[in-house]
């Protein structure tokens, strides 16, 4: 990473003084919030989906259909209150300490190879292995040992040298995704669909980018659409109040089409810069699910036209493999603009990013590496194919 202009009690001013011992400064406490059960109705008692076009128009019902889970997902933890830190890391330290799991899955393989000098086929073989082990995927782990065996083949090699191709080569398989979500400042508000399965981190991370975005000085609504789960409901209230952004919401079984609808009314007559919209995802009914986004979009383009501006697929890095039938599936239901990868934290399988970049192309706007609401940030390509291979960025 080039260096830049340290800005003023910014994090890249953190990084460079990470190894100075910052004096700890206790954070006021927080407002007691009432914590509410999460209640999960069985799938037999599942709401039958509301198929209406409006919030005016009659409600058809379909009746619920059997479960048949197609891609893993695992339940959505309460948020936990942030401890305080005796020093705050930088990003780019957090995100070396984040990718530690799959940083050590991947260099343990590759350091245990050389113990020979030279580069040969056997070696270059279990280079492939490796890497597919690290869920890199089949197509990738082949193109880094194919380019690796043309340059150093026969030659002495370190593992450093073997590592710092291989985050080369992934570095610039990750630069062409590694954009930004662009925030339209002309649309009043730009909107947000925010789409994933249950438990991979959604809902935290709508309140994540809603800090994000407070960060550079933009206005931000949140709408609570996951309204089948009371626990998503009361999770996104809890995240916005510590976001410091208005949460619209309504109770459990509430039509999410009419309460986006009622959010995007009310973000236009406040003139709010973002509308974050969160959604279900039970996947175990994937035909009611594709109605019920078919249906919100139907809706609040009847305010405005080329809503939602954007649509976020939310991945969470633990499912490894199973992150390409998320995209796969969700691709078929809504037009996903872009990913966000949750919890690399948590994962040896780090990794799949690049599989999913190099298979989808699909723009990476931010990656997560921690529970805090600050552990959210733009994806960097060449930081995070180094912290991968354990370099230095």
């Amino acid at each position: 990473m080039s260096e830049t202009e340290p800005e003023k009690k910014g994090w890249f001013a953190r990084f460079r003084s990470r190894g100075t011992p910052a004096v700890e400064t206790p954070k006021p406490a927080e407002p007691e919030v009432e914590k509410t059960e999460p209640v999960e109705p069985a799938v037999a008692a599942e709401p039958e989906t509301q198929v209406a076009l409006s919030p005016s128009e009659p409600v058809v019902r379909t009746a619920p259909q059997p479960e048949t889970a197609p891609v893993e997902a695992v339940a959505e933890k309460e948020p936990e209150v942030e401890k305080p830190e005796v020093e705050k890391k930088g990003w780019l330290s957090r995100l070396r300490d984040g990718l530690a799991k799959s940083t050590k899955r991947v260099t343990e393989s590759i350091t245990g190879l050389f113990t020979k000098k030279k580069l040969d086929q056997e070696t270059l073989n279990e280079l492939e292995d490796a890497l597919i082990q690290a869920d890199l995927g089949v197509t990738v782990a082949a193109r880094l040992v194919e380019k690796l065996g043309k340059e150093r083949f026969g030659k002495e090699v370190t593992d450093e040298e073997v590592r710092g191709a291989f985050a080369d080569d992934i570095a610039e398989i990750l630069q062409p995704v590694a954009v930004p979500l662009a925030i339209d400042a002309a649309r009043k508000p730009h909107v947000v669909l925010v789409v994933g399965v249950n438990g991979s981190g959604k809902t935290t991370t709508i309140a994540k980018l809603a800090n994000l975005y407070r960060g550079e000085g933009r206005s931000v609504m949140l709408a609570a659409g996951d309204t089948f789960r009371a626990a998503a409901v009361e999770q996104l209230k809890v995240w916005g109040d510590r976001a410091g952004v208005p949460v619209v919401s309504k109770g459990t079984g509430a039509d999410a089409a009419g309460l986006a609808y009622e959010a995007l009314e009310r973000a236009r007559a406040e003139k709010t810069d973002v509308l974050l919209i969160d959604t279900a995802g039970r996947l175990h009914n994937k035909t009611n699910l594709m109605e019920e986004l078919a249906k919100i979009v139907r809706v609040i383009r009847k305010l405005d036209p080329d809503a939602p501006h954007s649509c976020l697929l939310v991945l969470d890095a633990t499912t490894g493999q199973n992150a390409h039938a998320q995209v796969e599936t969700f691709k078929t239901m809504s037009p996903i603009d872009a990913l966000v990868l949750t919890k690399l934290d948590g994962s040896a399988k780090g990794g799949v990013l690049v599989a999913l970049a190099e298979k989808f192309k699909l723009p990476v706007v931010a990656i997560g590496v921690g529970e805090g609401i600050d552990d959210l940030r733009p994806f960097e390509a060449r930081a995070f194919a180094r912290g991968l291979m354990g370099l230095p960025a």
